[in-house]
């Protein structure tokens, strides 16, 4: 007689049951419905991003600016997709492939600040005396910039640093993945964007995870909404209108540490009027940010995923096979 005792269950699976059904048979086919496809898929978006990490490297000759940006953002969206698939990876792979990503984009962190505080602080509104604050910091920081074959060499680290990750990831992933999984790792993202959001009233430090979260949970999405549609899409819009005034306010935090390292041979009371006008306006920019993502981040995680979900199976849904919307439901929650 065959046993009738459940499988057991993943823990996703158990806390994200509902965001499984995804919708009947008939719906429009995607990779999302295909556990295989659906792992072909996640690992050719990580291999992409390193792909973009190397092409940065490439194109330092080009400008440092540019290229040290570009590699940030594509270890970044490297993590995102490793989020996506924690559940599905021994935590041990999980680990490495993570401290190995972190470990590459903060190797070009200083290389990042040189970049960036010229132009952040070129666009801030300054009196005379803090604007000439502002540029006796530049010329001290400007003897520290690392030279060009050090940055090549950093980028070209990072990109193999990554590279080798890529390896990693698929050899250590299942044969399926599902999207149960992938719903699993959005939700923990997002849980760690919100639990950051409600903290960075209080802490800069939570205010900068925020953002970095934010960052990874734009790219989760645009990987979905790739693979389903609009309404998917309108979600992920949402949040990526959150980071954009999120950025001006994390490289002020960066600017107030770059002002305090570079400082020498300036004088304490004119460092401390620039550093005190930096934080003025940094707490006007944070408490906005704040504002605009009160509404994104209200949901806890669960209803979040569930969001996210019935965007893409209505996304999938042919017009006409149900309601108003193709699936017998109400767009309205």
């Amino acid at each position: 007689m065959a046993s009738t005792t459940p499988e057991p269950q993943s823990k996703h699976e158990r806390i994200y049951a509902e965001e499984d059904k995804l919708g009947p048979i008939g719906v429009r086919a995607s990779a999302l419905h295909d556990p295989i496809e659906l792992r072909a898929r996640l690992v050719t978006e990580f291999e992409h991003a390193v792909a973009a990490a190397k092409a940065a490297a490439a194109l330092v000759d080009q400008g440092s600016t540019g290229a040290v940006h570009e590699s940030r953002k594509a270890l970044r969206r490297a993590r995102a997709v490793l989020a996506m698939v924690a559940g599905a990876l021994p935590k041990s792979e999980r680990r490495a492939v993570r401290a190995a990503l972190q470990g590459a984009r903060r190797s070009l962190s200083t290389v990042r600040d040189h970049a960036v505080a010229p132009e952040a602080l070129g666009s801030l509104t300054l009196g005379d005396s803090e604007r000439e604050t502002a540029k006796r910091v530049l010329d001290n920081a400007a003897e520290a910039i690392p030279a060009l074959a050090e940055i090549k060499q950093l980028l070209g680290e990072a990109a193999a640093r990554a590279a080798a990750q890529a390896e990693a990831l698929a050899a250590a992933l299942p044969p399926e993945v599902a999207w149960s999984e992938i719903a699993g790792g959005i939700g923990e993202v997002y849980r760690a964007a919100r639990r950051a959001h409600r903290r960075a009233k209080d802490s800069r430090e939570a205010f900068h995870t925020w953002r970095r979260r934010s960052k990874e949970l734009v790219y989760q999405l645009d990987f979905v909404a790739a693979l389903a549609g609009a309404r998917t899409l309108a979600i992920r819009a949402d949040v990526d209108e959150v980071t954009d005034r999120l950025g001006p306010a994390v490289d002020l935090l960066m600017l107030r540490e770059f002002v305090h390292t570079y400082a020498q041979g300036l004088r304490d009371g004119d460092v401390e009027q620039l550093r005190d006008e930096l934080d003025d306006q940094l707490e006007h920019r944070m408490k906005d940010a704040r504002k605009a993502g009160r509404e994104v981040f209200r949901a806890g995680a669960k209803r979040f995923v569930r969001r996210i979900t019935k965007a893409v199976r209505r996304d999938l849904t042919p017009a006409g096979a149900g309601g108003r919307d193709g699936d017998g439901e109400d767009d309205e929650d």
